[in-house]
């Protein structure tokens, strides 16, 4: 675990003031991903950082929960991994992408 989530961010909170606060203390970032809206440019509110060691994303999330950037207090906790979604099968195909749900006549 060295992928941390970063939420409750102002809307005018970029990248890289997200990389300077949790780079703190030494910290090693590798990467940000500030998630942002498709259809108007802005943020979302919450970013997901990539530091160097599980150490140090435990060290960044009890030094950075609760802590204020922009004006929003931060909500830092550990990033969840998210199920990779399914793709549905193409229309009139079964189970397996074969017609008949998958079986073998």
């Amino acid at each position: 675990m060295s992928r941390i989530y970063v939420g409750n961010l102002a809307k005018n909170t970029t990248e890289d003031s997200v990389r300077s606060l949790v780079a703190q203390d030494g910290r090693t970032v590798t990467k940000v991903q500030l998630k942002m809206d498709a259809e108007t440019g802005r943020s979302r509110g919450f970013a997901f950082v990539d530091l160097g060691t599980p150490e140090e994303a435990t060290a960044a999330i009890a030094a950075l929960n609760g802590a204020t950037l922009d004006g929003a207090t931060l909500k830092v906790n550990v990033a969840k991994d998210l199920p990779v979604p399914r793709r549905p099968a193409s229309p009139g195909m079964g189970y397996g992408g074969r017609p008949g749900g998958g079986k073998r006549w």
